[in-house]
């Protein structure tokens, strides 16, 4: 890998950029209009614009995104998080355009970015998941039966996509026709698609992801859990390793079944396999993230490693610098997001008056 082109902006493109320039390899930026002098723009080897004001002229166009990689010499594309991350077509364009791609194979995204179709897999490798439905008969009536078949509370949630949209907690079997209209709707609408699954409602869980990586010679790791429980509209706002609810022999399990549905899938490079904890110990698959997550860092700081440098060495295709035995979790980590949000905790934008960043120490990703 000679020049990696990062299809991504702000703080994940300034901590890719910071690892491939310590490995030695160049590095291409892409922007919009609007972020024509952002830092990773600056920070970049060389920078390619896209055109355009907003994401969907920008940051979401393959063709754009390919043509600058060409355009500016890169034989390798790394999508960071959000935007076309998980997006298997772009993930095909990269490859098909003769370039390196750091991430999971196309069809291991399209298997595992469903929580559907991720869950028939869960299902038949074993792998614990609440009672439900993730049938391809998405008729209205087909979905008010199986409801009635598991019970409530339960949840509505969007096969694609994440982050809480298209999601909708349903108590009484009165409020389901509805709930199922308006996540579909959000669902078309922020996904393009609108297909739901049901699922039995937990309702004080804990939300606890498993680190995994894989890489390209049939080797699969994981690095221990993150707690993402605290949670604002289903947005996570503290996430932190270890998980205080998690002892060594609960870990061991949810690792197991992590590292089983990503090798059941075909997986390469780093991902996450999320999963909802109950007051017993008992745990059931929620979905799984095919790409770094934003609270990666924690993970970093507890076991010493550099996720980004991983994913770009096993792109590579080298194997996984260490053995499951070898992992070594040592400390706690806690990552905090701030969010720009009113005095009613509405979303909010605004100029930021002032603001001093913590120190960047070691892992650290203030950036």
């Amino acid at each position: 890998m000679r020049r990696l082109l990062i299809a991504n902006r702000g703080e994940i493109a300034r901590r890719i950029l910071r690892t491939a320039h310590r490995l030695g390899i160049e590095t291409v930026a892409v922007y919009s209009q609007a972020d024509a002098g952002a830092p990773h723009v600056r920070e970049a080897t060389t920078a390619v614009p896209l055109g355009g004001n907003a994401s969907a002229d920008s940051y979401l166009r393959i063709d754009k995104i390919v043509a600058a990689a060409r355009q500016a010499g890169a034989d390798a594309v790394h999508p960071g998080y959000g935007f076309l991350s998980e997006n298997a077509d772009f993930a095909q364009a990269v490859e098909d355009a003769g370039l390196t791609w750091v991430g999971p194979p196309a069809e291991a995204i399209r298997t595992l970015g469903s929580k559907s179709r991720a869950k028939r897999l869960a299902q038949a490798r074993g792998i614990p998941c609440l009672p439900g439905y993730q049938g391809e008969d998405q008729s209205e009536e087909r979905l008010l039966a199986a409801a009635s078949d598991i019970g409530f509370p339960l949840m509505v949630k969007a096969a694609a996509g994440g982050g809480g949209r298209g999601m909708r907690l349903v108590l009484e079997e009165q409020q389901l026709a509805a709930a199922l209209r308006s996540a579909r709707s959000e669902a078309e609408s922020a996904f393009g698609s609108g297909e739901l699954l049901l699922e039995r409602a937990l309702l004080s869980p804990r939300h606890v992801e498993v680190q995994v990586f894989a890489d390209l010679h049939g080797n699969c790791i994981h690095l221990g859990e993150r707690d993402c429980s605290v949670q604002r509209r289903h947005q996570k706002i503290i996430e932190e390793t270890p998980s205080p609810a998690v002892d060594a022999r609960l870990r061991e399990a949810m690792g197991e079944c992590a590292i089983e549905l990503a090798r059941s899938a075909g997986y390469v490079g780093a991902g996450t396999v999320e999963f909802l904890l109950d007051g017993s110990g008992a745990f059931f698959l929620m979905e799984m993230n095919t790409r770094l997550q934003v609270e990666h860092p924690v993970t970093e700081m507890v076991t010493g490693l550099d996720l980004v440098e991983w994913q770009l060495r096993v792109a590579c295709g080298e194997r996984l610098p260490v053995r499951q035995q070898e992992v070594r979790l040592s400390g706690h980590a806690i990552e905090v997001r701030l969010c720009a949000e009113d005095e009613h905790f509405t979303p909010h934008s605004g100029h930021i008056l002032h603001f001093l960043p913590p120190p960047l120490g070691e892992g650290g990703s203030a950036g």
